[in-house]
């Protein structure tokens, strides 16, 4: 009789989605609370669609850095964490093992069963940091190309952001009329972005969407309000 494979589906590209999230959905408030706010000073909509896009370059050049800093201070805790535990193997090894047989009595195992483990661990130092890092600390080491892919996301997603609430700008003569339809269009782009990220994240799709719809629009609000309020 066949056997049909079997097939996981994980999802594994949760760094990258994190990253999309953070620069688009500043992105999207952040350059529509800043043309919504001048739309009550300034009637030109290309005066607002300057400042607009003048913000959105500043913003993704300041997320982006943000992303490249964080990815940066990742790898450089990882490698500092990897050097102690080195040296404390090399310099503790009786009591690194203890701490192996205290991570397998989490698991159910005795003393006695995680030993053949233990002894084996103590002949390859080099699988013992590993193995130490990964299930003592938690920590996985970070891709080395992870700070510009970080950094490069962050800003993209932003920038694509910020043009949707703009867009209303470029193309209607009056800032009044653009305002509103600016709302719109942030609005069906949070719900749409809230959806797709509810995908790939393996959220119902439907409670993504309106939960993003829910926290954008209320942060536009109130990134609104007090723009107003300056203005």
């Amino acid at each position: 009789m066949p056997v049909t494979p079997h097939m996981e589906k994980h999802f594994t590209a949760g760094e990258t989605v994190r990253d999309v999230v953070i620069g688009m959905s500043d992105g999207l408030t952040v350059p529509f609370a800043l043309a919504a706010g001048l739309t009550g000073a300034v009637s030109q909509t290309h005066v607002i669609v300057t400042a607009g896009l003048a913000e959105v370059v500043a913003g993704s050049i300041a997320m982006g850095l943000g992303g490249y800093l964080a990815a940066r201070g990742d790898r450089e805790h990882y490698h500092s964490e990897l050097a102690r535990e080195e040296e404390e193997i090399f310099t503790l090894p009786d009591t690194e093992a203890q701490e192996v047989r205290d991570i397998f009595k989490t698991y159910g195992l005795t003393d006695q069963e995680s030993e053949t483990v233990v002894a084996s661990l103590r002949q390859r130092p080099k699988d013992w940091v590993r193995f130490m890092m990964r299930f003592e600390l938690g920590l996985e080491e970070p891709d080395p190309r992870r700070a510009w892919q970080s950094a490069l996301t962050i800003a993209g997603a932003y920038v694509v952001g910020g043009f949707i609430p703009l867009s209303a700008y470029m193309f209607m003569p009056t800032a009044q009329a653009a305002l509103w339809v600016s709302v719109a269009v942030t609005l069906v782009a949070l719900t749409v972005f809230g959806g797709v990220k509810g995908h790939f994240t393996g959220v119902p799709v439907a409670r993504s969407a309106v939960q993003t719809a829910i926290v954008g629009g209320l942060a536009a609000a109130a990134a609104f309000a007090i723009a107003r309020m300056i203005s």
